[in-house]
């Protein structure tokens, strides 16, 4: 049951020390009138900064590790 979390916490961990966080788009409907629909994407970021990266990772570890040695 935990495995799946601590796998979990060492790719945000990760992506929190290789890329800084995660982006990703949206669209947005602004007018739909009709035949007429115009939308706006919209870009969203999560972002993590590598010292909150690394201490996510560590903990995913450890908690892998942990659960493996019970």
């Amino acid at each position: 049951m935990m495995k799946p979390f601590a796998v979990l916490l060492m790719v945000l961990g990760l992506a929190g020390l290789l890329y800084g966080g995660f982006s990703w788009t949206t669209k947005d409907t602004v007018v739909d009138a009709g035949p007429i629909k115009i939308t706006n994407d919209k870009r969203e970021s999560l972002p993590i900064s590598p010292i909150v990266g690394g201490l996510i990772l560590v903990a995913g570890v450890a908690l892998l590790l942990r659960k493996g040695n019970a």
